[in-house]
């Protein structure tokens, strides 16, 4: 019974030292930790969204550096801007005299500190509108030439773009608050009596 007894310790001592040497063969078997990138992983951006978030950035650099001639290079001939209000809308030459003549007599500075820029491909078969778009929302920041402001303002902008250039704009901001921030007030309006007119 003991030769038994010492051939099944032996065994299990035979089988511990091979497992542990199998352990040690398998981890140096284990290829090397993958050292590349989260950067180098990232397969590179697509080529036209690139440039398209490129071109609305030099609209924003135009715009803060008070520059009508270069916002006017990156708008297309055909440039339509809406927003913010329902009924407003511009062309080209209608929105550049605008940026003007504010730039002559009410903005000392504009900052735009960005936050996020998206570029977007919309096909015809989702129902929205196709085509090359770059949306961005920003926290803006404008000073005006009497000492007022800065006032702060959030600013959704959303931009088509067509043949490398900007042919249609939306934005979207609080125009209340704008107002509110340069000492305006809301006041409620005067209730009429039937038959009265204001």
């Amino acid at each position: 019974m003991k030769p038994f007894f010492l051939i099944v310790l032996i065994s299990i001592c035979l089988f511990s030292c091979s497992s542990s040497a199998d352990k040690t063969t398998t981890a140096d078997k284990t290829p090397p930790a993958d050292t590349t990138s989260a950067a180098e992983k990232t397969p590179p951006a697509n080529k036209q969204s690139e440039e398209n978030l490129t071109l609305v950035n030099k609209f924003f650099k135009a715009v803060e550096n008070l520059d009508t001639a270069a916002m006017s290079a990156v708008l297309a001939d055909n440039y339509k801007g809406y927003g913010p209000s329902i009924g407003d809308s511009l062309g080209k030459t209608e929105i550049l005299e605008n940026w003007k003549y504010n730039f002559d007599h009410y903005y000392a500075s504009i900052k735009y500190n960005r936050f996020q820029d998206i570029a977007s491909d919309i096909s015809e078969n989702n129902g929205a509108e196709p085509g090359e778009w770059v949306s961005n929302w920003a926290y803006c920041s404008i000073k005006y030439k009497d000492g007022r402001g800065p006032i702060n303002i959030w600013v959704n902008s959303v931009y088509k773009i067509e043949n490398g250039k900007i042919s249609k704009s939306r934005v979207f901001y609080n125009e209340a608050d704008w107002l509110r921030q340069l000492g305006y007030r809301l006041i409620k309006p005067v209730k009429k009596k039937e038959g009265e007119s204001l």
